[in-house]
């Protein structure tokens, strides 16, 4: 082969692989998104915590049984969102006695950290409320959230949106999910104008790896004219 054609054949290379890369970079999916909300968490008998199937103002626990509150950013059902506190039945209700009539159901309500907390919000110094709320024997999770940390906010749609007065504003907010050693949550950015529905290559990316694979292949015919 002659030098020319090498030369070509080089170019021709770099071109198949800078198409190559391009295409990757445009394929590659989008940082992942969470939501920034009150995880709702249950546990009887001593087990571990399990993500709640209902709303508390739906769910109605029985004695003996512990509820918990995450706010942080989560996918829903990811350990992220998890109390960090295990539901300790016994440490938390264990000097409530028990009453005709009445429930006792432990809570635990655990605010997150900084890394969770919404813009210009920061959360309570104490982190962690547990408290055994007694309640009546049909009374709700909600029911028995409201005896351990008021207030309460809800919005429109009864969404839990606020324990003890925490966070002031927002719920259920969509944001970019949180990176290792992150400050501070970054708010999902809108997409970009003028973008295609596949979530593929865009048709920019794949014309300008088109135009360099062009620009490759007159670089060989021309060394092969040389040549």
């Amino acid at each position: 082969m002659t030098a020319a054609r090498r030369t070509g054949a080089r170019i021709a290379g770099a071109a198949a692989g800078a198409l190559l890369t391009l295409a990757g970079v445009a394929a590659a999916p989008a940082q992942a998104a969470g939501y920034r909300y009150w995880s709702f968490w249950e546990s009887d008998g001593g087990k571990p915590w399990a993500y709640a199937t209902q709303g508390p103002a739906t769910a109605r626990p029985a004695d003996g049984d512990v509820i918990g509150f995450r706010f942080a950013i989560s996918n829903g059902t990811d350990d992220t969102s998890l109390p960090s506190v295990a539901p300790d039945f016994p440490g938390i209700c264990g000097s409530t006695d028990a009453k005709d009539g009445s429930k006792r159901v432990a809570v635990v309500v655990d605010f997150g950290g900084p890394l969770d907390a919404p813009p210009g919000e920061t959360p309570p110094e104490k982190l962690i409320e547990v408290g055994c709320a007694r309640v009546r024997e049909d009374a709700t999770g909600a029911e028995a959230l409201a005896e351990v940390a008021k207030p309460l906010r809800y919005d429109s749609a009864a969404m839990l949106c606020g324990i003890a007065g925490y966070p002031v504003r927002g719920c259920g907010e969509q944001v970019a999910e949180k990176a290792p050693g992150a400050s501070a949550p970054a708010e999902a950015a809108p997409a970009a104008t003028g973008d295609t529905d596949g979530g593929g290559p865009s048709f920019g990316v794949l014309a300008g790896g088109a135009a360099v694979l062009a620009l490759g292949g007159a670089a060989i015919w021309k060394a092969r004219r040389r040549g």
